[in-house]
């Protein structure tokens, strides 16, 4: 926990990491984009052998299409947040996020058949897509510096809620499978005639609640000031720190905005110092990605198959892989500002590359049962309290100011580009290679990570959005 000094208004003052309870609370009502982002990506790992079963999917190419079509969604949303942020605002990009949130997710459970249902996901990845880069960017952007690393966490924490929650619902709603049940006895039940559709409805609810929630959120102050309405981004950083604070912070966006007026996105890209920091974006979203650790949330049924778990022993060990998520998420909200983003993110490409190692080793081996299981929960403990939350911290930080959101835009459109290749190439990998192998490839590319991030990525913990903007230059 950080202090704060004398000068802070009494709202800093009496709170954690000089945040005042409104900029918790409107990161909250940002980190529902977060948790619908978690829920609505997850929840097909539950429901996949029933929607499979119900469609008749069985060439392995359609049943690939179907957990990856939404990525095709993710990167329409992630190229069309960063203009629609910067043109309207991140409040309404927000809102246009959570709307289709509750859209896709109805059109979801009521799809009569595979096209339908192919279309309505690609829709839901729209809304990730959206989410996934303006809920950290929104949050960032009304957080202090001493308390924007954990802020950004909160939708961390946001997503593997999310992912929680998704995994609890198919389990409480998934009927049990015999072992022994044809793919025609599943489509038949409970769980292949309506129980994945009560799977995927169940999104709507915290979609509401996510729009209603973005109809009383302020907007950006930071936004604000780059559209030059500087009363109205002085009123909303009053509101959100106090008179002293929003003081100090309208002094620096001005000093920013002197320094960098009229810049564009195409502009700073001819700019080398500004292409390299685009260029450690990408590389950042990437490697989130590919270090493979969404293949066990995307293809939990697959991974513990091998390991000689049944359907239904699967299903209650997704939860335990989500409650460690969830666990090990709080744990980086605790680390990130006194560990710093580099060490962690160092920390989960060293650690992934040797759990991996020995999981490929355990698959190739014929090693099954609980060993398999903790490597697997070890795997994930790793990523939660490394690589998936301060990502997304580092990228909502590194960007300068004048094209954050097209920047931000672009990062994301590399993490869903990257995510794409990863969930399809899954399949294909493990039917070829095998699941040993396919681990053992995700560890090269943590290793390569480790690298990459040693070489490139300074620390930018406790300094201001513009105090690390201006180191770049």
């Amino acid at each position: 926990m950080h202090g704060v000094s004398a000068s802070s208004s009494r709202s800093d003052a009496e709170l954690p990491g000089g945040a005042s309870g409104i900029v918790w609370l409107c990161a909250a009502v940002s980190a529902l984009g977060g948790l619908l982002f978690g829920y609505d990506w997850v929840v097909i790992g539950g429901a996949k052998p029933f929607y499979e079963a119900s469609f008749g999917l069985t060439a392995a190419t359609d049943q690939a299409w179907a957990v990856s079509c939404a990525l095709i969604g993710c990167l329409t949303g992630a190229v069309v947040s960063g203009p629609l942020s910067d043109r309207l605002g991140r409040k309404p990009a927000l809102l246009v996020a959570a709307l289709t949130f509750v859209v896709s997710s109805l059109g979801t459970a009521l799809a009569p058949d595979f096209a339908s249902f192919v279309l309505w996901r690609i829709a839901g990845g729209v809304a990730i897509g959206m989410a996934s880069g303006l809920s950290p960017l929104y949050i960032a952007e009304i957080a202090p510096a001493k308390s924007r690393g954990r802020l950004v966490c909160l939708n961390q924490i946001a997503i593997v809620i999310g992912i929680l929650g998704a995994q609890i619902v198919n389990l409480l709603i998934a009927e049990p499978v015999p072992p022994a049940a044809t793919v025609a006895e599943i489509a038949g039940s409970w769980n292949g005639t309506a129980g994945w559709r009560w799977m995927f409805a169940a999104a709507a609810v915290p979609a509401v609640a996510f729009a209603l929630g973005c109809l009383f959120i302020p907007e950006s102050p930071r936004w604000l000031a780059r559209r030059g309405q500087w009363e109205h981004s002085d009123r909303v950083l009053t509101r959100l720190g106090g008179a002293t604070y929003a003081m100090k912070a309208a002094e620096a966006l001005r000093l920013a905005q002197v320094q960098s007026s009229g810049r564009s996105l195409g502009s700073l890209v001819r700019e080398p110092r500004f292409r390299r920091v685009l260029l450690i974006g990408i590389g950042l979203a990437v490697l989130q990605q590919w270090c493979g650790i969404n293949v066990i949330f995307n293809y939990a049924q697959e991974i513990f198959a091998s390991a000689g778990y049944a359907v239904s022993d699967t299903l209650f060990n997704i939860v335990i892989t989500g409650v460690v998520n969830c666990v090990f998420t709080l744990v980086a909200l605790g680390t990130v500002e006194r560990w710093g983003r580099r060490q962690l993110l160092l920390l989960g490409c060293s650690g992934l590359a040797s759990i991996y190692m020995v999981l490929g080793a355990c698959y190739m081996l014929g090693i099954q049962g609980w060993p398999l299981l903790l490597l697997v929960v070890s795997a994930i403990a790793c990523y939660a309290m490394t690589l998936a939350p301060v990502t997304w911290v580092a990228l909502a930080e590194i960007f300068p100011g004048e094209a954050r959101g097209a920047s931000m835009s672009v990062a994301t459109t590399a993490l869903w580009t990257a995510c794409f290749v990863l969930t399809y190439t899954f399949p294909l990998l493990n039917a070829g290679a095998g699941t040993g192998l396919t681990f053992w490839l995700y560890a090269g590319v943590c290793a390569a990570g480790f690298i990459f991030i040693y070489a490139t990525l300074p620390e930018t913990g406790g300094k201001s959005l513009e105090e690390i903007e201006a180191a770049w230059r």
